[in-house]
């Protein structure tokens, strides 16, 4: 039973997988400062608030309403998102165009009658003077 469960965690994909999520943990906490550090308080200075979660927020019989905390979560995932595409998508597609650009297929082999004619091609080049 440990034999087994220690393959599949030594599998790569595995591994791979665990340290994509702790980076983009820290990614993601890296982004949310600057989202609440830099976006919300502008955002929230154009409002009035101290924050965007307060904007456009009401009361009903007791219950509290927040349209400023769903947009928050909104721009937190915009954010995120934009950072993730521009940051790590977007080059490693550049870098794969790249890789299929530099690498060309291999001709198909030359058939019997191509190689008679080189042969011929080539040998009449060598006879002119």
């Amino acid at each position: 039973m440990l034999k087994g469960f220690k393959e599949f965690i030594m599998r790569g994909n595995v591994i791979d997988l665990a340290v994509a999520f702790v980076i983009g943990v820290a990614f993601s906490a890296f982004v949310k400062s600057i989202v609440d550090g830099l976006i919300n308080p502008l955002i929230a200075a154009i409002f009035g608030k101290t924050d965007i979660s307060q904007v456009w927020s009401f009361t009903i019989n007791n219950s509290e309403f927040s349209i400023g905390l769903i947009l928050q979560a909104a721009l937190n995932f915009l954010v995120v998102a934009a950072a993730v595409y521009f940051v790590i998508v977007l080059p490693l597609n550049k870098l794969a165009e790249r890789r299929a650009r530099g690498v060309e297929p291999e001709p198909d082999p030359l058939t019997t009658d191509q190689q008679l004619l080189t042969e011929i091609r080539d040998a009449l080049q060598r006879s002119r003077p």
